[in-house]
């Protein structure tokens, strides 16, 4: 009796988001030391997404475009990996999905971004990005009636592109139906970002 044969996982053709082909700003927060864990999570600081999310996030560069606003973006693929360390950092379910379960940055699907104006500054959306923090709900009340309408514009924008929201980030934007993608590592990706 012969062993069964060891099947490949295949690698999963992710689309790297960057200049000229996406007219976009990337600043990958996890790649830092400008997010919550105070110190760089990923090796370095590519943007990937799913071939579909990266469609999806083409149609909103061109809406944003259209209205005279880019897109900045601080992260988009995360490795089932990068999901474990965060989660094991702040275990908190109101903005981090327990690695298990999996998230959509973990398939590929989600992003988590902001609007630039044309000079390039970001518009004020209330709290910071990855602010854990009941203000950082799209429903907050406690923001300023300018930081609701930059938040209203950028769920009108990413929407009409095919994005659903996170209704505790006003800054995550996943493609309906997410759980349907298959979690990546690393490997899975074969996208390097971790050490």
């Amino acid at each position: 009796m012969t062993a069964p044969a060891l099947v490949e996982k295949p690698r999963v053709p992710l689309v790297e988001i960057c200049p000229p082909a996406f007219d976009v700003d990337i600043f990958i927060a996890y790649a830092t030391e400008q997010n919550f864990t105070g110190k760089p999570v990923y090796a370095r600081g590519g943007c990937y997404l799913h071939p579909e999310a990266a469609e999806a996030l083409a149609h909103a560069i061109r809406y944003a475009g259209e209205l005279g606003l880019r897109l900045k973006i601080f992260d988009a693929y995360r490795p089932t990996e990068a999901q474990w360390a965060l989660w094991n950092h702040t275990p908190d379910p109101n903005f981090l999905a327990h690695p298990e379960r999996g998230s959509p940055h973990s398939r590929g699907v989600a992003v988590d971004l902001t609007l630039l104006d044309g000079a390039g500054n970001e518009l004020d959306m209330g709290t910071p990005f990855d602010a854990f923090t009941p203000r950082s709900h799209h429903g907050a009340a406690d923001i300023s009636a300018e930081a609701k309408r930059n938040r209203l514009l950028l769920l009108a924008i990413m929407t009409s592109a095919g994005f659903d929201f996170y209704r505790n980030e006003w800054w995550h934007y996943q493609l309906f139906n997410s759980r349907q993608y298959p979690l990546l590592s690393d490997a899975d990706a074969g996208t390097r970002l971790m050490a």
